[in-house]
């Protein structure tokens, strides 16, 4: 693992902090100073000179509301962080398309991207799903048992009737647009599209285009989750 990463995951810095410390010639891997590219071994020995303050992270919940791009605004398109008031500066982890909206999480803790977005940690998020019509028995088995999109099929999610066209949906996976090509792809539409959980952070009462802060257990659960 390269040491910008290790020592990121160990809650040193971020990459871009840790790589900061490299050029200052303030990390050691078995004695000798590290290098930009370097690589270590959890057997190796790896050392920080001099003590560092430790970066003040940030957490927050926030309610993404429909016509709210994620990030890379076009035109006359506003995006969540134009849209909010932080007095710290923070970054989105994941998406929600521009007519999706419910909850994402904003921070400016870098280590928590990879942990959360990479399927491979098997993290869920929850969603509240409104289709176009009435949806068959058959329908939401599929979408349980995996829908054939494209290239790939998606993995097995759990799934629940919320009513005639709605239902919530329980994924570990969060290709582009995935539930709407789900539902497309098995001849239906989405007309609402709502995220309501993500491990243990929920939207619950936060009003659109707003936001809370996670902190306390709430905080400690959601960082233990995903390995912080």
């Amino acid at each position: 693992m390269r040491i910008n990463k290790y020592l990121a995951h160990k809650g040193v810095a971020t990459r871009t902090g840790v790589d900061e410390l490299i050029k200052s010639s303030k990390v050691l891997i078995n004695g000798k100073i590290a290098k930009l590219g370097d690589k270590v071994l959890e057997t190796d020995k790896v050392e920080v000179r001099e003590k560092h303050i430790k970066k003040d992270y940030v957490y927050l919940a926030y309610n993404k509301p429909v016509g709210v791009v994620t990030a890379n605004p076009q035109g006359d398109e506003k995006d969540i962080i134009s849209s909010i008031a932080s007095e710290k500066k923070v970054f989105p982890v994941g998406r929600l398309d521009k007519d999706s909206h419910g909850l994402i999480i904003l921070t400016n803790d870098g280590r928590i991207t990879d942990r959360l977005l990479n399927p491979m940690y098997d993290h869920e998020k929850e969603y509240v799903v409104e289709t176009d019509r009435p949806f068959t028995p058959a329908f939401l088995k599929h979408i349980q048992d995996g829908v054939v999109i494209d290239d790939y099929t998606t993995q097995k999610a759990k799934a629940k009737k919320l009513g005639d066209t709605k239902f919530s949906l329980i994924l570990t996976e969060g290709k582009n647009r995935q539930i709407r090509k789900m539902v497309d792809r098995l001849g239906y539409t989405v007309i609402d599209l709502k995220r309501i959980r993500i491990q243990n952070i929920k939207l619950e009462k936060i009003p659109a285009n707003s936001y809370r802060q996670i902190v306390g257990e709430e905080k400690e659960t959601f960082l233990k989750s995903i390995g912080l």
